[in-house]
């Protein structure tokens, strides 16, 4: 499977599959391959027009739902209008290195976005989730460091990479949780991580450093490009593999596709990822449901 790429993907047909951020870059090609092979595909966005405009380019069932992971109370709300069982829940959507702001609950917006949002989307639709969770995590995740006492920077000078790192690390811990909480319960479903490598989309360029977006975008010539790095996302989506795979390219930036990415000692943690878990679900009011 070393050559493995989007056009072996398996037939989807009669599957459901939500994927967070589906109206650009990585989130709309994995979206659009998977309504390509037959599956139902939400796109769960924060703007619909963008939304609708993505899923225009795109063959198959395919429809576009409000979410906003910035907005506990709409992340509810898509949940609650699920009303049939999801085979797939992928949580790509995020946001990368911006300045310090917070979201509409009081988190600052990157863990807020990154892995509150998705923590409590994951755990509200969990009874309905089938075969697996799939959260899109960064090689970002090394520089990462999770405080469990100031997660969202009140009393810590804000730094925009750390604050990302953080972030991305809690992805792989959050799986890493959530996997052990599912085979506990005796649940079939998996849990999954993946990371795209570097690859250039819109993500990038949105630092509000003019410096700092600069050496970004210089950066992205080197980059590879989104249907790379969703290919990523697509394997973790498509093939059978363990519990708490991470996905990634085999040399980090690039080439073939590997189910064990190398992850930090600090993403191995597992009793951080537990106290980790309990933090979030205070901090949203969601629990694990099964």
């Amino acid at each position: 499977m070393s050559g493995w790429t989007a056009a072996d993907l398996p037939s989807f047909a009669g599957r459901t599959v939500i994927v967070t951020g589906a109206n650009s870059g990585l989130g709309e090609v994995t979206a659009r391959e998977l309504a390509r092979v037959g599956a139902k595909v939400i796109l769960a966005v924060r703007n619909t027009e963008k939304g609708d405009a993505a899923a225009a380019g795109m063959t198959g069932d395919v429809e576009v739902r409000k979410l906003d992971l910035q907005d506990l109370s709409t992340v509810r709300a898509f949940a609650e209008g699920i009303t049939g069982s999801v085979d797939v829940l992928v949580n790509n959507a995020g946001i990368m290195a911006v300045p310090y702001a917070q979201t509409v609950d009081g988190f600052e917006s990157q863990i807020g976005t990154n892995h509150l949002g998705h923590f409590a989307l994951t755990n509200l639709l969990l009874p309905k989730i089938t075969d697996r969770v799939v959260t899109v995590s960064s090689m970002m995740h090394w520089i990462g460091y999770i405080s469990l006492d100031d997660l969202n920077w009140k009393s810590r000078p804000y730094l925009a990479w750390p604050a990302y790192g953080q972030s991305k690390l809690a992805n792989l811990l959050f799986t890493s949780e959530l996997q052990r909480r599912l085979e506990a319960a005796g649940s079939p479903v998996k849990a999954h991580a993946a990371h795209p490598g570097y690859s250039a989309t819109n993500l990038q360029g949105q630092t509000g450093n003019p410096i700092g977006t600069k050496l970004v975008r210089l950066g992205n010539r080197l980059a590879t490009d989104a249907a790379f790095g969703a290919r990523q996302t697509l394997y973790a989506v498509s093939q059978d593999l363990p519990g708490d795979s991470f996905v990634g390219p085999k040399f980090g930036m690039f080439g073939p596709t590997i189910p064990n990415a190398p992850r930090s000692p600090l993403a191995r943690d597992k009793k951080k990822a537990a106290a980790l878990w309990e933090l979030s679900e205070q901090l949203t009011d969601t629990k694990f449901a099964l």
